[in-house]
């Protein structure tokens, strides 16, 4: 893939809007920002060469030219006229987290979004002449953020219009996990390029090389991300606590062992558990892992154990399905009943109503061999 796309910016061929997308975690933003170095780079090789100056600048994420922006929440007690200097404020702060370290995970209290006001100053500085070279670069992170209950489908409809009518010297490199939901007129103006997931043994070797796991514990851990470093890294504890991507994880376990159980009092629990509203992002990410463990009940009913995500829970998954005598078609019918929960979550509906629903009907679909 990158050989394909530095042969197209050496022809001078590179479209002026492309979208990488592929599945969340992969690096999308990085090779973004790759791409971004090969465009301002002095050299006219296949690689950035990592020499120049332009290339130690986009390293150190203060390339003059080159600009990151990504979804944020919105700032606490920002007035609607100071809301785009605010925003400014905690992109800046981003930035330097990500400066100091490369692996830095964000973490939000709210959901993050695309507000107008930061799409109305990526606009500005694309009006703007480059300061540097002969062109600017926008690397434009999690792009189907424009578009969320929180934000607002003006910062979709903004963004638009610079797609359609960008500066001759302007590169915009969209990045998104679910491109589906960006707007079918955004879509339309850019150059999709799917990335795919890592191999687990590259993961396995970041792990061992860059965090100084030991070979067993990153064999686990990067088998779980299935290819992805930014999803091997989420499930790293922090401290004493266990990483973001790990709680979900031990939480869907947690709703399946519920869906399954044998008094309902699990199933209230576990709905009455869940905050019953805020953090939405967090809960789809829970529904999210339960199907993850309803796909790997499924290789277990099946046969299929070969294919576990979660296989150091093999032999609990094996229990569940003797005892329960749980037969693939019912795991499908739970499958899709998930997938309908994840599009409620998206919505203004109390996690706890999803939740217990659900919980009653998974189970009702799993253990009913019809």
């Amino acid at each position: 893939m990158r050989a394909a796309l530095a042969k197209t910016v050496r022809a001078g061929e590179l479209p002026h809007s492309l979208l990488l997308h592929g599945p969340e975690g992969i690096g999308k933003e990085r090779f973004g920002l790759w791409l971004a170095q090969l465009l301002v780079c002095e050299r006219n090789g296949p690689e950035p060469c990592g020499e120049c100056l332009p290339c130690r600048l986009v390293d150190r994420l203060e390339h003059p030219d080159v600009h990151w922006f990504f979804p944020l929440p919105r700032p606490d007690a920002a007035a609607p006229d100071r809301l785009r200097e605010k925003l400014e404020e905690s992109r800046a702060a981003e930035l330097q987290a990500r400066r100091s370290n490369p692996f830095h995970i964000p973490a939000y209290d709210r959901a993050p979004a695309f507000f107008l006001a930061a799409i109305r100053t990526l606009q500005e500085v694309a009006g703007k002449s480059p300061a540097m070279g002969s062109r600017k670069v926008f690397v434009v992170g999690d792009a189907e953020a424009m578009v969320p209950q929180e934000s607002s489908q003006e910062a979709a409809n903004a963004f638009l219009k610079l797609l359609e009518e960008p500066p001759a010297d302007t590169t915009l490199i969209l990045t998104s996990s679910t491109p589906g939901a960006l707007l079918p007129t955004i879509r339309s103006r850019v150059l999709p390029v799917r990335l795919l997931p890592l191999p687990v043994a590259e993961v396995r070797e970041f792990l061992v090389e860059r965090k100084g796991l030991a070979p067993g514990e990153a064999e686990r851990i990067a088998v779980l991300s299935a290819g992805a470093i930014g999803q091997a890294l989420r499930l790293l504890p922090s401290g004493s606590e266990p990483g973001p991507l790990e709680r979900q994880r031990q939480a869907g376990r947690a709703l399946l062992l519920a869906a399954v159980a044998e008094a309902p009092e699990a199933r209230l629990a576990a709905a009455l558990a869940e905050a019953p509203w805020g953090g939405r992002g967090e809960f789809s990410g829970t529904l999210e892992s339960l199907a993850l463990w309803l796909r790997d009940l499924l290789a277990t009913a099946t046969g299929a154990t070969e294919h576990l995500v979660n296989a150091g829970d093999g032999e609990m998954l094996s229990q569940v399905v003797r005892r329960r005598d749980i037969r693939p078609l019912g795991v499908g019918r739970a499958l899709e009943r998930v997938y309908a929960a994840v599009d409620l979550a998206g919505g203004n509906v109390n996690p706890q109503l999803i939740l217990a629903d659900l919980l009653r009907g998974v189970r009702a679909d799993l253990l009913n061999n019809a």
